[in-house]
């Protein structure tokens, strides 16, 4: 006597369970997949597009009370805002923050700005630019 086979007749019975639930798995990750890029896509496009003015220090020094700081910064045309910076002393705490406004049609400028401190400033640091 032969022994009976414990497998189904291929096709008869359609899917098993395990192809069905890794199916659903498929389509739930590319659904998620595609949200998440949708969503990363929004997100960068209202940061770079929506931004319209945006600044880098180009060079600082450090002075006893105060740090003189070389901004140069890009807006649109029409757009008018203002840039905070801040300086920080050796140990890291907070010694002078200030915003400084940027308005006109010119598009780049290039302007030096004196940040007055509370104590000797180490570094100066753009903390981001926004229009009004």
């Amino acid at each position: 006597m032969g022994t009976a086979s414990t497998q189904l007749p291929e096709g008869r019975y359609g899917r098993s369970s395990d192809a069905r639930a890794d199916h659903k798995l498929k389509i739930a990750g590319a659904v998620l997949g595609t949200l998440l890029l949708v969503l990363v896509g929004y997100f960068a496009y209202h940061y770079v597009a929506q931004n319209k003015i945006s600044g880098e220090v180009i060079t600082f020094e450090p002075h006893q009370s105060s740090v003189t700081v070389h901004l140069e910064v890009r807006k649109d045309a029409d757009a008018s805002g203002y840039c905070t910076v801040r300086s920080q002393a050796a140990d890291g705490s907070e010694v002078g923050r200030a915003d400084f406004r940027f308005d006109g049609s010119a598009t780049r400028i290039d302007k030096v700005v004196t940040l007055r401190t509370t104590a000797p400033g180490t570094t100066a640091e753009l903390l981001g630019c926004h229009a009004d």
